[in-house]
């Protein structure tokens, strides 16, 4: 194992234990990681983070359903624009991503520059709605019964669904939102729920890979492996440390994270 595969794993780790930590964000390292420290091309990142995150969130919807913090109806409801949006992104659009999209001057603007900049806008979205706290959200709607707003959850869960399948994150951070505003849910049953959509749409997503990439199971499994053992352990040390403030700290790193994407793509 060379010293780039194991700041990689070190990297898989961090991502586990962000999840964990604070229920998400945790996903929007993966590719960075994939494509800066591992070197993959940004299309297979894209495909290697849809299962890292699948599989992970698998792990934290599996706890959230053990205490009643899942609404399946809701779930349904927004998944299924979204999945099918995710698959027919990675398996029809993904691949016919020109080589070369435009031209400005001499620059040119190739496929894996337009990927990681659209990553960087999601990661620069994400850190905003990680450092901007709305006071006694989830208070007030715990007392609310769920409303479906059933055409703007289907329109956000399309628009998740193609996000997702362009950038391999799990869109925590738009589904999130969406449940509380559009369906009333609490706060805490919205993540429960969010993790479930992520998991099911991230690994659907994957499914539209199979056909156009080469997968390194190996290297990906032990991953994804890494990864889990990282959630673990963040849940666990979770009990201990305040999430609202780790999630916040996170925001601004995720910050720092995306203006470095857009140097990297653009400036250097």
């Amino acid at each position: 194992m060379n010293t780039v595969e194991i700041l990689g794993y070190i990297g898989a780790l961090f991502v586990g234990l962000v999840l964990g930590l604070i229920g998400g964000g945790g996903s929007i390292l993966t590719v960075p990681i994939l494509v800066y420290i591992i070197g993959l091309n940004p299309i297979i990142a894209t495909g290697y983070s849809l299962f890292v995150v699948g599989v992970t969130a698998v792990i934290g919807a599996f706890q959230n359903f053990r205490k009643g913090l899942i609404d399946f109806k809701t779930a349904i409801i927004f998944a299924t624009p979204a999945l099918i949006a995710v698959y027919l992104t990675r398996l029809y659009l993904v691949p016919r991503i020109p080589k070369v999209i435009f031209t400005v001057n001499d620059f040119e603007v190739t496929n894996t520059i337009f990927i990681m900049m659209l990553f960087a806008i999601i990661m620069l979205l994400a850190s905003f709605s990680m450092i901007i706290t709305k006071k006694n959200k989830g208070e007030v709607l715990e007392t609310q019964d769920v409303v479906y707003n059933y055409p703007l959850i289907a329109i956000e869960g399309i628009i998740v669904g193609i996000l997702t399948g362009l950038v391999g994150a799990g869109g925590g951070f738009l589904i999130i939102p969406a449940l509380v505003l559009l369906a009333k849910l609490p706060m805490k049953q919205a993540i429960g729920t969010s993790l479930l959509i992520v998991a099911v749409k991230s690994l659907i997503g994957f499914l539209g890979d199979l056909q156009n990439i080469d997968i390194d199971w190996p290297f990906l499994l032990k991953f994804t492996f890494v990864s889990i053992i990282g959630i673990i352990l963040g849940v666990y040390f979770s009990k201990f440390i305040s999430g609202k403030k780790l999630k916040k700290g996170f925001g601004y790193f995720t910050l720092i994270m995306a203006f470095y994407i857009i140097y990297k793509e653009l400036l250097s």
